[in-house]
């Protein structure tokens, strides 16, 4: 059955779509004066960089040794789930003691200042950039791999999981880029105050997210045993 994977998967898929970071870059380049050749471009990338991890990491996955009795624990996907689980609790720590202090601005990255003079061709490759290399990212896209390798599903359905993940983890940044395009002088006010409101919790954010998935993942390494 193809809906429980999924079922499983969309949580998972909040640990990518709300990437504050990644929803104020392209923010800012829907603001730009390039907008219409950047949003899209960083779209194309951000996918992309969501997309092949998750590929790579189901066919390691499905090469893992699986338990023989669907009854009995499955100790090698449990042991990968609570690896996981660890990584992904470790992260949300590392991230919290990177907060800022209080009354202290959030530092951005620096190449937030240029993305004015961004091309196509330098969004799709900020996409890439933002999603392929961040722990963050990886440790969900291999979480989201041994649930889809270890439900047993038809190779149809591994492809369709993958589909919906990927559609769900990049929801964030395809809505306001399709909207953006669809009625770009409405949005601007309301992009600008979710930018503001975005940077300065991201650390908040991005830590409650983790631990979620984090606590996600050992709740399925239990349950393997």
């Amino acid at each position: 059955m193809l809906s429980p994977v999924i079922g499983e998967l969309l949580p998972l898929t909040l640990a990518i779509a709300v990437s504050p970071l990644t929803i104020v870059a392209v923010i800012l380049m829907l603001l730009s004066p390039n907008a219409r050749r950047t949003g899209p471009g960083f779209l194309i990338g951000w996918t992309l960089g969501v997309t092949i991890p998750v590929v790579v990491f189901v066919l390691i996955a499905s090469a893992l040794p699986s338990q023989g009795d669907s009854d009995g624990p499955d100790v090698t996907r449990a042991v990968v789930q609570f690896v996981l689980a660890a990584l992904l609790l470790l992260l949300a720590v590392v991230q919290w003691r990177r907060r800022p202090q209080a009354g202290e601005e959030p530092a951005l990255p620096k190449w937030m200042a240029a993305i004015d003079s961004f091309t196509f061709g330098r969004a799709l490759g900020l996409g890439l950039l933002l999603s392929v290399p961040r722990p963050k990212n990886l440790l969900v896209a291999a979480s989201a791999s041994v649930i889809i390798a270890g439900a047993g599903v038809p190779i149809g359905s591994e492809v369709v999981a993958i589909a919906v993940f990927v559609l769900c983890a990049v929801s964030t940044v395809l809505v306001p880029v399709v909207a953006f395009l669809v009625a770009a002088g409405r949005l601007r006010q309301p992009m600008e105050a979710l930018r503001r409101w975005l940077a300065r919790e991201n650390v908040v954010i991005t830590t409650v997210l983790l631990v979620v998935i984090g606590v996600l993942m050992l709740g399925k390494g239990i349950g393997s045993l």
